[in-house]
This record gives C-alpha cells, sequence and structure tokens, in this order.
C-alpha cells in the first residue's frame, strides 16, 4: 500500500518528526484529529493522520476539495481558526462545519519550495480555545517546521538523484575504458613484435636505436595499459581480483624487477637486500608488479646523488617488502592522498604516468589480506608492503602432507 502512495504522501511520511508534531499538536490543543494534507485546486489527500475520533481517513485518502476549508485557506495563503463554529460570524452557517461534525477547527498553510503544499489542520467536535495568541503561534512554528523539513528532504532527493547519475557515468566511463585498453593491445603488440624483429635482425646502428625507442614506449604503453585495466577492475569489481598460491622463488621475482628497473635508470643506485629463505603464499606477479610500482614512484621522486634501498624479508611474522628513497619530506596532509587514485604531486616536475602505481599497489595489498604504509620524515620516505604470517606462511604450511 505505501508503494502506492503519491510522491507527495511519501515525502511526509519520510519525515520522522510529523508523528510527534501530530502528537504534541493533539495534546497541547486537546484536538481529537489532526493531520497534515496535500491541498490543490482539484484535490485533497491525508499525507499524514492522528485520528482518535474515529474520522476514518488514512494517509492517502482523498476527500472533495470542495467540501474543505482547507480549499480556502490555499486560496488565501492564509490560516483559518474557528474556536466555536456556532459563534462564530462568518462560519456558523457554513456547510462544511455541518458536513464534517466539528465546532473547532484550524487549518495552517503549509509550503515546499517556497510554493503552496498543503495544511496542517485538525478539528474536534468540541468547542476549543485555538486562537489563543500563544497556542496560535505554536501551530504556525509547527507548519514551519514541516515546510522546513519537506523543503530539506527534496534537497537531499535532488543531490541523492545527482550523485547516482554521476556514478552511472563514472561507470560507463569505467567500462569504456577498459574495452579500450583490451582493443589497444592489438595493435600495440604489433609494435613491439616488429621492434623485437629489428633488434633481432641486427639492422644498422640507427634502426636500432629507433627499435629499442619503439620497445620502450610500447613497453611503456602496455604498463599503462595494465594499470588503467587494474583499476577498471577494481573499480567495478569491487577490488582487484588475484589467485594465490605457494610461492617458492618470489626472491627471484624481486630480484628481477630490480634489474629491470636498474636497467631503465642507469645513473641511479638500488641497494636491494633481499631474504625470502622459504615459501610465501601469494601471487607472485602480483607482489613483483608492487616492488615495480614503488620503485618506480622512488626513482621518480628520489633524490639522484641517494640510493634506493629495497629489502624484502620472510619471518614467523609474515612477509615485508620495504621500498625506501631520499628526497623532500612529504607532508601529512599528502601522506593520506597518496593512495588514490589519479593523484599525483607532480609540483615543478614532468607529468608522466597515470597515478595510478601507488592506488593498484594498497589495492593488491587489501588482496593479500595485508597492508601498504608509508612513513616520511627527515627527508626520507619509506613504504612498506606486508603479508601477515596467517596469510603469508600458514597456507603454505598446511599444503605439506
Amino acid at each position: 500500500m505505501k508503494d502506492a502512495w503519491p510522491s507527495y504522501v511519501q515525502a511526509v511520511q519520510a519525515l520522522p518528526s510529523v508523528p510527534d508534531i501530530l502528537s504534541v499538536m493533539a495534546e497541547m490543543t486537546g484536538l481529537r484529529f489532526v493531520c497534515v494534507a496535500h491541498v490543490t485546486e482539484r484535490s485533497w489527500t491525508t499525507c499524514a493522520v492522528l485520528d482518535q475520533i474515529g474520522f476514518g481517513l488514512q494517509p492517502g485518502d482523498e476527500l472533495d476539495v470542495g467540501t474543505t476549508l482547507c480549499r480556502s485557506v490555499r486560496a488565501a495563503d492564509a490560516t483559518i481558526v474557528i474556536d466555536h463554529v456556532t459563534q462564530d460570524d462568518l462560519f456558523h452557517d457554513h456547510p462544511t462545519p455541518r458536513q464534517y461534525g466539528f465546532e473547532s477547527y484550524v487549518s495552517i498553510p503549509v509550503y515546499s519550495h517556497g510554493k503552496f503544499f498543503g495544511t496542517l489542520c485538525g478539528l474536534d467536535p468540541r468547542p476549543l480555545p485555538l486562537s489563543e495568541s500563544k497556542t496560535l503561534k505554536s501551530l504556525q512554528l509547527f507548519a514551519q517546521l514541516i515546510s522546513k523539513q519537506l523543503d530539506a528532504e527534496r534537497r537531499y532527493e535532488d543531490r541523492g538523484s545527482e550523485l547516482s547519475d554521476e556514478k552511472a557515468t563514472a561507470t560507463l566511463r569505467e567500462q569504456f575504458i577498459a574495452v579500450l585498453g583490451h582493443d589497444i593491445r592489438t595493435p600495440l603488440s604489433s609494435i613491439l613484435h616488429g621492434a623485437e624483429i629489428l633488434l633481432q635482425q641486427g639492422a644498422d646502428e640507427r634502426t636500432l636505436l629507433i627499435a629499442r625507442t619503439m620497445q620502450r614506449s610500447g613497453q611503456r604503453i602496455a604498463r599503462m595499459i595494465d594499470d588503467v585495466l587494474d583499476f577498471t577492475r577494481g573499480r567495478l569489481g569491487g577490488g582487484i581480483g588475484l589467485d594465490a598460491g605457494p610461492v617458492a622463488d618470489l626472491d627471484d621475482a624481486l630480484r628481477q624487477v630490480v634489474a629491470e628497473c636498474q636497467t631503465e635508470h642507469p645513473g641511479q643506485t638500488i641497494d636491494a637486500v633481499i631474504d625470502v629463505p622459504g615459501t610465501v603464499w601469494c601471487n607472485r606477479d602480483r607482489v613483483a608488479q608492487v616492488l615495480a610500482n614503488l620503485l618506480t614512484n622512488a626513482l621518480r621522486y628520489g633524490r639522484n646523488d641517494a640510493p634506493i634501498g629495497v629489502t624484502a624479508t620472510l619471518t614467523d611474522r609474515g612477509f615485508t617488502l620495504t621500498v625506501t628513497n631520499e628526497g623532500e619530506t612529504i607532508p601529512l596532509e599528502k601522506l593520506d592522498k597518496l593512495f588514490q587514485p589519479y593523484w599525483r604531486d607532480d609540483d615543478g616536475q614532468p607529468r608522466r604516468g597515470l597515478g595510478l602505481g601507488l592506488y593498484i599497489a594498497s589495492e593488491i595489498a587489501r588482496a593479500h589480506d595485508g597492508r601498504l604504509e608509508v612513513v616520511s620524515s627527515a627527508g626520507r620516505t619509506s613504504f612498506a608492503f606486508s603479508i601477515p604470517a596467517r596469510t603469508a606462511i600458514m597456507p603454505a604450511l598446511s599444503s605439506i602432507p
């Protein structure tokens, strides 16, 4: 039944204060029927009601607006209050009190977004002193409160609709990016394959230089595509999914990442201490990706004349991978933003990359039930990726017969 209510009835029903207002209004005045009604030129509809005399109206019920005094309230945009119909000069011969059997009556305008919405009204077969100044002012304040809450609810719904539209647009954009990323892979693979053929054929030095440039640029584009696809998969699917299992050669994978980064940045020094003597329950490629992303970040923001430190250890507490660089201290207000997608602190530096590396690294950590944390002080910044022992070691031990 509630689902069949008109929107204006649902709007009043959504206001948690309305039942309390009607209850206080009835107790304060003695009126045994009070309600909020939606009133137009052609209709009168109950939106909320407190009925102690068996008048018989429920939310959503209608009256012939022509038989009500609320129509006059709407036409004049003014309150009507009657203490005793029989003794009232204006209404003692009016057909409405006779039709509905009341002696006391009050009806006060209620507004929504500055337009007439309806009335806060009440009636009783007994005469009651409703026109007393304090009583009438209190009732008018109740009507104003309902009006303000209707406005607030409308603004909330408008914002919710805007947010819903924005989310739908964002989802479509991310789906488009994912499809585009997949489509780009085919021509990119052809370019990389062509560069590889040129390098293998041993062409002249100029051709080899062009081929190596094509290869490096293509590999960079491929990494960017991977980042974008990881991002869209994470956003559309609730996180980056991965298949974890026992990995006995994680140290080899990490050393390979260090070697590749060192080759790409021959002018900088990477000091790596990798000691992973056992089996780690993880996704080998994803952990290597974390190191690659953290190293890329350190190489970009670290001082060229200071070595970048990499440590990887496996203890009874779990697996830990740390990347440290010397450079400017990151302010606390920026530390909270580092793992946000597309956020980059690029003041005074050429803008390279998409700003997804640290975000993806943090999502990979989360997918491992681990953590990625950052500390920056005294010109030293350190990122620590960790997988707890219960995740990194125990599944591997339990798999041993």
